[in-house]
């Protein structure tokens, strides 16, 4: 049960993680239909560059608190991967938004590829540490243990939920966004420009995803040029597998995966004697999803939609 409770705690801490990016992906499908494979490199770019920021700010100023430089660090992160999702959107996105779905996903994975290269060159391809800025005394709970950055990650994760909840729900943006994901043409007759809004949208998304990249990051204590692509592809899948398009879809697959992902690995690997172990961790997860698709293609919460004739 030891074992069992700290996997709990260890799911729902990759969820709220695979939920921040998953987000991102089921906002910008919603929107124009679009998945954007290059989601996960905007995450590393974020990641990067905070990387970079801490590294300059210890250096400069060495006595500044901890938390103080991961806060400025994630912020200044959030504005660079907005801006370059803004600019991806501009440039790769909109001049193919009324083409064959096909030339847009292939884009998106010319993108991602890109992201990539570039990152490769700037910052090294080799695995960077990335600092430890918060206290590591863990603290016990019933027999297992959680971190201070595990909780900063479920509480930073509560907390940008709730406001995006507000946003889309209670403000204008959010009406613009769902009227321009029900019909862009029609909400265009009603004022509102759906280029701004899809703008927006993925804007949002990389500040969800490099929020999401810096918590990565504190929690497993590394960074590289690689690194989005597995948690892209990670939420990518929780995002189907609540229903793409849901936002709380997107949350409660996030989740599940997080926990099927960590008691996998953890408590059914102990049982098995590690013939089941973190390395094949994957498994568990396309299994889930597989069984989850054939009995309910939509997902979890996404809407059925019904046969044309």
């Amino acid at each position: 049960m030891d074992i069992l409770l700290q996997q709990i705690i260890n799911g729902l801490v990759l969820g709220s993680m695979y939920a921040l990016i998953a987000l991102g992906y089921t906002m910008v499908y919603g929107i124009i239909q679009l998945i954007n494979f290059a989601h996960g490199e905007v995450l590393m770019i974020g990641v990067l560059t905070s990387w970079s920021i801490i590294g300059a700010m210890q250096e400069a100023m060495p006595n500044t608190p901890g938390w103080i430089i991961l806060l400025i660090a994630t912020l200044i992160a959030c504005v660079v991967a907005a801006v370059l999702n803004f600019t991806i959107e501009k440039l790769a996105y909109r001049p193919l938004r009324n083409s064959p779905r096909l030339a847009p996903l292939i884009t998106a994975i010319g993108m991602s590829i890109l992201l990539q290269t570039l990152a490769m060159i700037i910052w090294k391809p080799n695995y960077k540490p990335y600092p430890t800025l918060l206290p590591m005394e863990p603290f016990d709970v019933a027999g297992a243990v959680i971190t201070p950055t595990q909780i900063l990650v479920l509480g930073v994760t509560a907390v940008v939920l709730a406001v995006l909840m507000y946003l889309v729900n209670y403000t204008r943006l959010g009406r613009a966004m769902r009227a321009t994901a029900e019909n862009p043409r029609v909400a265009a007759l009603m004022g509102i420009k759906p280029d701004m809004v899809i703008s927006a949208t993925f804007v949002i998304g990389a500040v969800l995803a490099a929020i999401a990249g810096v918590l990565w990051a504190s929690n497993y204590g590394t960074a590289q040029h690689t690194m989005g692509f597995l948690p892209g592809l990670k939420a990518f899948i929780a995002a189907v597998f609540g229903g793409i398009g849901n936002l709380a879809g997107a949350v409660v697959g996030a989740m599940i995966l997080g926990l099927v992902e960590a008691i996998g690995a953890g408590y059914i690997g102990q049982l098995t004697g590690g013939v089941l172990g973190s390395q094949y961790v994957d498994i568990f997860s396309f299994i889930v999803l597989i069984i989850v698709l054939t009995l309910r293609p939509s997902g979890l919460l996404g809407e059925r939609v019904a046969d044309r004739a």
